[in-house]
């Protein structure tokens, strides 16, 4: 590190903390502004954001380690969950949109009634802010103290100090407009310095077929380490593993940012966007820059550090090193001022999204539900300050909770086609969310302590998954039919606000007068899915083709991305007209 380095790094602090201050007037006028941004953000603003939010730090690190134990196919874990993003895109991101919420969990008293629906949300509120959050920011913590500790000759517990509190600061003054317009900036700088990074790295091992002959000594052979799919048998995917992935995992399972139907930080991006138009159109980009466009940069500096690092006990320490070593002065500045900038929009993403929660979900709706907006805007930002905290707290402790990470997903890890299904079925209601979630914690934990599978090991993770799911499936069925539907007076509402169509609305459209309406989209919605996971899938592999070849194969199938998105661009078709409210229901 030099003293171009460390102007580079300060500049970037200077620069986010900025923004902050001149955000912060607009966040304080209401809650509405405060956590969705007065729902006015353009789509290339509120895409952006999402992407920048799952851009933390620990993910290269993350890729590196996946790519050093199992090459390049090693993305598979994560890379299933296109089928699930591409859905929220075309079938749920205009109803989201449409909702006029401020979080996901306060959905649940739009499309329910009564005490179970205040349970739900309650619950769903606090254990979201909670638990998930708290230790999703410990994760975030940890890794960041990590590159510290690896990268820089300073205490990595003061440095974490200064980038958390920064991103603390301009998500209490500024709220969400704060977040997302510092996400912008940050994101560039990210991938900027990913891509430059990815450069060197690459140059360091005699080019891309230097690399391939490096990659040849440390895997057996180049095809091992950069072929799209695992081989067959391979014991980290084996068959069964890889079809649960790929047709089981990405509908039926809740996870923090890749929810089933949307929710979570993406569908409050999606509550903040000016048009549902903008909507779909930010949740698209967030998909493609995700799964297809930003991860090559960290892939060929993983594949590189494998070359360069042979041996190492924890292969994520790789990219560290890389930056270290590989880069000039200025340029490490720059590339360890990206790494805090993929940090600090995480950070500030799960401290606004987390408060929004205790906020909305919690104090105004069951402690103070009087409050004027003034009060509201204080209670968030003392909101944020106690997450803030809370999350150090975590961080301190981790070592002691990292075991409690999969027992909490355990919750939900049945549950995602009730989520799916109450946007498109009337019968579905309170209780059936309930019993999915119970079933599927009470299933997991019955199959982990009593029964002995191991979720470590990936075939008796896929016995967990599907027994899992098979299970809470039928008992939230069971539960649905021998408990009440919801009001009329509710599924009415609801309809009128949402008006997701579909043949599992047809009776409560029909009692508004309104027929047999189709969904909204219609039969599009589907060839737009197809076409839009095709596009990602294309896109990523093309890109692949390009770099290591053959590059008439790459040239083909960036050829069918772009046709597929040109048909996506055709059909996205101006969304349904709201109706004018049927007297005594409201709008």
């Amino acid at each position: 590190m030099t003293g171009l380095d460390w102007a580079i790094i300060a500049a970037y602090f200077l620069f986010a903390a900025a923004i902050g201050l001149a955000m912060s007037r607009r966040a304080s006028s209401s809650v509405s502004e405060y956590f969705v941004g007065g729902r006015a953000l353009p789509w290339w603003l509120a895409g952006t954001s999402m992407v920048a939010t799952t851009f933390a730090a620990d993910t290269p690190l993350a890729v590196t380690e996946m790519v050093a134990r199992h090459g390049v196919a090693g993305n598979w874990l994560w890379w299933n969950m296109v089928m699930s993003g591409i859905l929220t895109v075309f079938f749920y991101a205009r109803l989201w949109r449409r909702a006029g919420v401020i979080t996901d969990v306060e959905f649940t008293e739009l499309r329910y009634g009564g005490k179970p629906a205040a349970l739900l949300r309650g619950f769903r509120a606090a254990y979201l802010a909670i638990p998930i959050n708290l230790i999703i920011m410990g994760w975030v913590n940890l890794a960041m103290m990590s590159i510290i500790s690896t990268a820089l000759d300073v205490p990595d517990v003061l440095a974490l100090g200064i980038c958390f509190s920064l991103a603390a600061a301009y998500s209490v003054l500024s709220g969400l407009w704060g977040v997302v317009v510092t996400d912008f900036f940050q994101f560039g700088l990210a991938v900027a310095g990913a891509i430059i990074l990815a450069y060197f790295a690459v140059e360091a091992v005699g080019g891309l077929s230097g690399m391939e002959t490096g990659l040849a000594e440390v895997y057996g052979s180049s095809e091992a380490a950069l072929s799209m799919f695992p081989a067959t048998g391979e014991a980290w995917m084996p068959l069964i593993t890889l079809a649960v992935y790929l047709g089981v995992n990405w509908w039926a399972s809740w996870y923090p940012g890749a929810e089933p139907g949307g929710g979570g930080y993406i569908a409050q991006r999606i509550f903040s966007a000016r048009t549902e138009r903008d909507g779909v159109l930010a949740t698209l980009w967030f998909n493609v820059a995700h799964y297809a466009i930003r991860p090559w940069p960290w892939i060929l500096v993983a594949l590189a550090s494998t070359i360069l690092y042979p041996g190492l006990d924890d292969p994520k320490q790789g990219y560290v090193l890389a930056i270290m070593d590989l880069l000039p002065p200025g340029l490490t500045g720059l590339v360890l001022a990206g790494f805090a900038a993929a940090y600090m929009s995480t950070i500030s993403t799960q401290l606004n999204w987390g408060a929004s929660y205790l906020v909305n979900d919690l104090y105004a709706r069951f402690i103070r539900p009087e409050s004027d907006q003034r009060t509201l805007v204080r209670i968030s930002k003392a909101s944020t300050v106690l997450l803030m905290l809370a999350s150090l707290v975590v961080t301190y402790f981790m070592t002691s909770i990292e075991g409690a990470w999969r027992f909490l997903l355990a919750i939900g890890a049945g549950t995602g086609l009730v989520l799916i299904l109450r946007w498109y079925w009337w019968r579905i209601n309170a209780w059936s969310e309930i019993s999915a979630m119970l079933a599927s914690l009470v299933v997991s934990v019955i199959l982990w302590f009593g029964v002995g599978l191991n979720p470590d090991d990936p075939t008796q993770w896929a016995y967990i998954m599907l027994a899992t799911v098979a299970a809470s499936t039928v008992v939230w069925l069971i539960v649905t039919f021998v408990t009440k539907p919801e009001d009329e007076e509710i599924l009415r509402r609801f309809y009128l606000r949402v008006r997701p169509g579909g043949k599992g609305w047809a009776r409560v459209a029909g009692s508004l007068g309104l027929g047999a309406e189709p969904m909204d989209g219609g039969p599009l919605n589907w060839t737009n899915w197809v076409a839009g996971i095709t596009a990602v899938y294309a896109s990523l592999f093309g890109i692949g083709q390009l770099l290591f070849g053959p590059t008439s194969f790459g040239v083909l199938l960036l050829s069918i991305a772009f046709a597929c998105f040109v048909w996506i661009g055709r059909n996205l078709r101006p969304s349904r007209e709201s109706l004018d409210p049927i007297p005594g229901l409201g709008s």
